[in-house]
């Protein structure tokens, strides 16, 4: 964070000063919220949760460092004490955003987020220094701590915005006001909480209805290829820029393929030029994600070659999401049990499809959550998927939602081995540490909740390649 006197956050956030011997006090450190994290000159927020109350922390970071803590109540330590510590954290993460000047790129959609901002963050990360979010941390806590850990030397803060309900996007663009705004799509994901895609469709445009005006550099990148998200461009001031495949795309892609190992290959074509990219993520679906981040670069100045550049080398920065690792015998685990919705689990079965050509694959899939009415139907369809894409196996791993997936596959004409429904991660792992065979490809995907990564961290394990069944 940029230096501030415990006097000047007291002030900007509302808060009284307790126990504070030196009100001038700088906090040049990280603003945390969990106290592993400290560090000297950090200032600690303590949030009251559920099971573990940060404020029992506050003696402990003091002496590991801290500089204060932002604190609901006293606490015996340097304090800054405030009515409600999450409304004092977003007021303070607008006063700093404010204060640096740099270029604020936000980004919402049902899927790819995360993985999108983790591709525009290593594109402009070439240009200037770039601050962006860790993870999926894209709520009213994680977006304004993201937004915090900016220096002086920050040029591009880039925020992933996430939302379970109308308000939630329009209270973080209050807190951090983009000047970019980029919507990727509108999917299922949430579904049942928001009750039909044309209210996702509603929260997700809250984005760009928070940009500031063309005249004033506003600037909404829009998805060409999503009727939804197209028709946001009525909603917003700012200047409206298409991504996708469309011929009508400002930047969009040409001769889409996949290499043989299925990463992707284009010709990307920006208003100022062409140039190739060959990326190394896999699956087709990463080629809107690309063309998105290429959007917000080109935006911000850089010529299609350094674009195409900065794509193809381009890895990924969080866990979880298509995660490639061959082992010793030739197994390869795709490990994306990060999350799933109907669209990403889509994506993820063309994309194992595409890389397993010739080798047996794998689809463990587990419980896509939050899909309301739709879950029967939804998982239903990708277990029919499957099977028309042909994908070996698929192992079930789950309760009820499982069973249709299973169900799907079976009614679609999986009827002997091809398909098997486990109850739980650990049935998976013995039963793919019996029979999977050296060169097989493995694709473990569920929502988070699940837990599924249990599955693919267990096949990595330095053991399982000597339990590989020989045949």
């Amino acid at each position: 964070m940029i230096a501030l006197s415990l006097a000047e956050i007291a002030s900007v956030v509302g808060g009284q000063t307790h126990d504070i011997p030196d009100p001038s006090v700088q906090v040049t450190g990280r603003v945390v919220r969990d106290s592993r994290e400290v560090e000297p000159g950090s200032l600690f927020v303590a949030f009251a949760g559920e099971r573990v109350d940060g404020h029992d922390y506050a003696a402990d970071v003091v002496a590991a460092g801290a500089a204060a803590v932002l604190a609901a109540r006293p606490v015996g330590v340097p304090a800054i004490v405030v009515d409600d510590v999450q409304a004092a954290l977003g007021a303070l993460a607008r006063h700093v955003v404010e204060r640096l000047g740099a270029t604020l790129v936000a980004l919402t959609g049902s899927a790819g987020k995360t993985s999108t901002k983790d591709l525009i963050a290593q594109v402009l990360q070439r240009k200037a220094p770039t601050v962006y979010t860790p993870g999926s941390l894209n709520n009213e806590i994680g977006l304004p701590l993201t937004a915090l850990s900016a220096t002086e030397e920050t040029r591009f803060l880039v925020l992933e915005m996430g939302a379970r309900g109308l308000g939630h996007i329009r209270y973080l663009t209050d807190l951090t006001p983009p000047k970019i705004g980029l919507v990727l799509n509108v999917g299922t994901a949430h579904i049942g909480e928001f009750g039909g895609r044309e209210q996702i469709a509603q929260a997700k445009g809250e984005l760009v209805e928070g940009l500031p005006s063309a005249d004033a550099g506003g600037a909404a990148i829009l998805n060409a290829d999503d009727p939804l998200v197209r028709a946001m461009a009525s909603r917003t001031k700012a200047r409206v820029i298409l991504f996708g495949e469309s011929g009508e795309a400002d930047v969009r892609a040409e001769n889409v393929r996949l290499t043989e190992s299925g990463q992707p290959s284009f010709s990307l074509h920006t208003p100022s030029g062409c140039s190739e990219v060959t990326m190394r993520l896999y699956g087709e679906h990463h080629v809107s994600n690309a063309l998105a981040a290429a959007a917000v670069a080109h935006e911000l100045g850089m010529s299609a070659d350094e674009i195409a550049t900065a794509l193809s080398e381009a890895g990924t920065l969080s866990r979880w999401r298509m995660e490639v690792t061959e082992r010793p015998d030739g197994v390869t685990v795709v490990n994306d049990a990060y999350n799933a919705n109907p669209e990403s689990m889509r994506a993820a079965l063309r994309a194992l499809v595409a890389m397993g050509k010739g080798r047996r694959t794998w689809a463990v899939l587990g419980q896509m959550a939050e899909l309301g009415d739709e879950a029967l139907a939804e998982h239903d369809a990708v277990g029919r998927l499957a099977v028309r894409l042909n994908v070996s196996k698929l192992v079930a791993v789950g309760g009820r939602e499982a069973s249709w997936l299973q169900l799907g596959a079976y009614n679609e004409g999986s009827w002997g081995e091809e398909s098997v429904h486990v109850s739980d991660a650990q049935s998976a792992i013995d039963l793919l540490r019996s029979q999977l065979r050296p060169g097989d490809v493995v694709l473990v995907k569920a929502s988070r909740s699940v837990g599924l990564e249990r599955v693919a961290l267990a096949l990595l394990d330095s053991g399982a390649e000597g339990e590989v069944a020989a045949r």
